[in-house]
Parts: C-alpha cells; structure tokens; sequence
C-alpha cells in the first residue's frame, strides 16, 4: 500500500509556473495543506505510524512531509529522502508559465500538448524518462509506505500501480489538499 502526497501549494503553482526541480518553498495555504492531509491519514489509516515515510528531497516536499508528521503525532524529521522522487526537470522552461513558453517556443508547447508523456522540453525530461526513474523506486517498496513528492512522480505511479494508459495519466489532476491511496491496484482518496 502507498499513501501519496502531493507537496503543499507553492506561489509558483498559484502562478502556474513550471517549477521541475526548482526548490520552490510551500505558501502559507500549502502548509495549512499538509496539515490537513496528515490529519486525514491519522484519522483512516489507523497503523500509519508504522509506515515507512519517504520524500523528494526538494524542500516542498520535506516541509509537506515534516508539517504532516507532525499532524500524525510522529517525529517531524524522522523520515528518509531519495533522489528518485524529484520532480521530473522541465529543462530551460522551468520558471515559466505554459503562456510565457507558447510566447518563446510555440512549437515545442505544441510538441509537448501533442504528446505530453514522450515529449521532453529543452534541457529537461519527459515523463517517459520519469517514469524509468521511478520505477525502480516502485518495485524496491516492502512495506507500506507515505510518499511525499510532486504532480509527475504521482502521475507515474497512477500508471504502475494502477495499469493507466500513460496519455490518460497525463492528464490526472493531482491536488495538493489530497491523499492518493494505493491498495492492490484501486485507488482511493482521502
């Protein structure tokens, strides 16, 4: 089983900015969003603490993951990271809006809108290549597991656990204020 989180709001996300790998830090709304997500898992995962708790180690998603700790009762830092659950980079158009790249480039937005999972921006990955990195990641889990992260890693493991179609994956809403969990192939909210 894994309880997915997406990291708290950001103001890039507010703005609709790519942020990939940026280290942008969690708005006030997204703490108040971690909260509550921890909380939702204290309230239907009754064995939660006895979970392995891993996140990205960009700084959004090891707040998300210390802020919902601590909403559970546990240790705020007593957690691991690992490299494998960055978010997928967005090259040279990190930092942009979608508009602002259709300004400079529009036919790589085009590109990108064609064929999201396979398209890779200037400088950045595809979601195809995400995927391949946390695959791995995925297979290597041996117990339950919260995992805090980002859109694209949760977009990757809908596709893994659930046998998505990677263009329908692609197009997943993937909320801040949620908690995706994963049980024998259905996926649930809290």
């Amino acid at each position: 089983m894994i309880a997915f989180l997406r990291h708290g709001e950001t103001d890039w996300n507010v703005e609709g900015r790519l942020q990939g790998q940026k280290d942008v830090p969690l708005n006030e709304r997204g703490r108040a969003q971690a909260r509550r997500n921890g909380a939702a898992m204290l309230a239907a995962l009754p064995d939660v603490a006895t979970f392995d708790f891993v996140a990205s180690p960009l700084g959004r998603a090891r707040e998300t993951m210390e802020i919902a700790r601590a909403a559970i009762g546990l240790d705020a830092n007593a957690y691991r990271t690992d490299e494998r659950l960055r978010e997928v980079t967005f090259g040279e158009w990190e930092g942009y809006t979608t508009e602002e790249v259709r300004a400079r480039e529009p036919g790589g937005v085009a590109a990108r809108e064609a064929d999201k999972w396979r398209f890779q921006p200037p400088g950045g990955e595809s979601y195809e290549r995400l995927a391949d990195r946390v695959k791995p990641w995925i297979q290597g889990l041996d117990r339950p597991t919260v995992a805090v992260a980002h859109g694209g890693i949760g977009r990757v493991l809908w596709i893994e656990l659930t046998g998505l179609a990677p263009d329908q994956a692609v197009a997943i809403d993937i909320p801040h204020d949620k908690v995706f969990v994963w049980r024998d192939g259905v996926a649930s909210l809290l």
